[in-house]
């Protein structure tokens, strides 16, 4: 402190500027170690509300598409014009089930069956359409693992994320000799913000996993329902020619 006149000057130490604790400051002043796991995260968590959106339109569109073909299944006409009318624009699981059965049933058409041949050709059709059906679930279940995986993992890959970050901080105190705010308060930050980051990716996913897997089991159920019901009437019509 110097003296000017009788007033005193006070000189000004640059102490440095404060640390940028903000989103994108955390982001780029991490670790690179730090930075690689908000990276992950950052890309689990999009990809995962990606699958979300996606599945929400997909299985509300195939509830709607199956309402529509079991109204038209059952208004009375014969499966014969149902057939006709959708063989080669089904694009959903039950109108698919429908189609494959019946294509197996038309191939027996014109045939002279026997008790026997006719208890061969409902083990067929009830054959192809299980498989038909395993696989349209199968095509729907598509991407849910990773929904699971994501829920399961990004908390632990958010948790290294932060011992990483709270380790740096230890380094920064041992180094400066230090204990102020200043010094680990950057460290704690990215620490904090990996952990976010990682519940970030995981809350979403989590939810979104249960929900469709809820959503998958009705209507797996919906569709075995049908073929069990389809299966019988074609049961009974074998029967019926057979006798």
């Amino acid at each position: 402190m110097e003296e000017n006149g009788n007033l005193p000057v006070i000189e000004t130490i640059d102490l440095g500027g404060a640390p940028d604790l903000s989103i994108w400051g955390l982001i780029l002043q991490a670790d690179i170690v730090v930075q690689i796991v908000m990276a992950m995260l950052l890309l689990a968590s999009l990809w995962s509300w990606a699958i979300i959106f996606n599945k929400i339109g997909r299985y509300r569109k195939v509830r709607e598409q199956a309402d529509a073909f079991e109204d038209e299944f059952w208004s009375g006409r014969s499966l014969e014009e149902l057939n006709d009318r959708i063989q080669g624009r089904a694009d959903h699981p039950m109108a698919l089930l429908f189609v494959a059965a019946m294509r197996e049933w038309q191939r027996s058409v014109g045939k002279t069956r026997s008790a026997t041949s006719g208890a061969r050709l409902q083990e067929r059709i009830a054959q192809v359409m299980r498989v038909t059906l395993n696989r349209e679930v199968e095509a729907l279940e598509r991407h849910l693992g990773f929904l699971a995986t994501v829920g399961s993992t990004a908390p632990f890959i958010g948790l290294f994320g932060t011992v990483w970050g709270i380790m740096n901080s230890f380094q920064s105190i041992a180094a400066s000799a230090d204990t102020s705010l200043a010094v680990v308060a950057p460290g704690i930050a990215e620490a904090l913000f990996a952990t976010a980051l990682g519940l970030l990716a995981a809350i979403p996913a989590v939810v979104g996993y249960n929900k469709f897997a809820n959503d998958m089991s009705r209507y797996a159920g919906r569709l075995e329902g049908f073929v069990d019901e389809f299966t019988t009437i074609l049961s009974r019509q074998i029967d019926e020619e057979a006798a």
